[in-house]
């Protein structure tokens, strides 16, 4: 007998990519369950399956970086920390955190498939006996429109976004004159492409950084949270640095904003997303 649930839940998650570096993803997560019927006349409670799946699924990858052990990237651990660097074409990128702030998974690659097996691997044990075997789909989130890939950290929360590296695949939806602009949609979409955006007043001078080297020309950041330190250093090439947080409401205001400063003419509306289904609206 097989169960399926499917947009069981979504992954916002940040993984190291050789060419892209810090990618940030939203995966949708399908699932099905394989099994004998147990004394409920059931594989498992729909119920159980919701909130057992996605406990795990949240404790092991979502809102983290998620990074390959036998790829390139140099970790190492010192005392309550784990120490990253990473170089990605001819950029370069060291973060420190608390080690929950990490996925680490024995593949040479970060990829759905890799993902899938890890997570496959991970919940099955942990499932009641009648469930023989799980499969795991991980897809993005269908669009005809334009989209981009952003990590970031937000040291005000007390849930897991303070996490210096975590990201999501979004899309935006500009309005320019109360008219969908394509043309503005695409161009943030190419300017945040593959970014991570940093809270100016997060900024630190190199001579800061406590547990990283720092990149040359590159941005460096630090925080404490509630989980622990945080601190990073990446070349400037792949940031944004922004005047407020990087909230998904900040976003779409910083976006709106911009966009108002250089037509004062115009009026605008910006819907920025944070992953899959949820955002933030603003006017001007």
């Amino acid at each position: 007998m097989i169960l399926f649930v499917k947009d069981l839940t979504v992954i916002d998650f940040s993984y190291l990519c050789n060419d892209r570096g810090p990618l940030g993803e939203s995966w949708i997560v399908d699932l099905e369950m394989h099994g004998d019927l147990n004394d409920e006349s059931m594989v498992l409670d729909f119920s159980l399956v919701k909130k057992q799946v996605k406990r795990i699924i949240d404790d092991v990858i979502d809102h983290k970086l998620a990074i390959a052990t036998q790829g390139d990237a140099v970790i190492a651990k010192a005392g309550e920390q784990t120490n990253v660097s990473f170089s990605f074409g001819e950029h370069q990128l060291a973060v420190s955190s608390p080690h929950q702030a990490f996925c680490l998974i024995d593949t040479d690659k970060i990829n759905e498939t890799s993902v899938k097996g890890f997570l496959e691997q991970t919940i099955l044990p942990q499932l009641p006996n009648n469930v023989s075997k799980i499969v795991l789909n991980l897809r993005p989130e269908h669009t005809n429109g334009f989209y981009y890939h952003y990590s970031h950290g937000l040291k005000k929360h007390d849930g897991n976004c303070q996490r210096i590296i975590h990201g999501h695949r979004s899309t935006i939806e500009i309005e320019e004159n109360g008219m969908r602009s394509p043309r503005l949609n695409k161009l943030w979409c190419q300017k945040w492409q593959d970014i991570y955006l940093v809270s100016a007043e997060d900024r630190i001078n190199a001579d800061e950084l406590k547990f990283v080297a720092p990149i040359e020309n590159g941005v460096h950041s630090a925080y404490n949270a509630s989980q622990g330190y945080f601190e990073l250093s990446i070349s400037e090439a792949v940031t944004d640095i922004l005047p407020v947080d990087s909230t998904v409401e900040c976003i779409a205001q910083h976006v709106v904003q911009t966009l108002k400063n250089d037509n004062p003419e115009n009026s605008y509306r910006v819907a920025a997303y944070e992953g899959v289904g949820k955002g933030a609206i603003a006017y001007a």
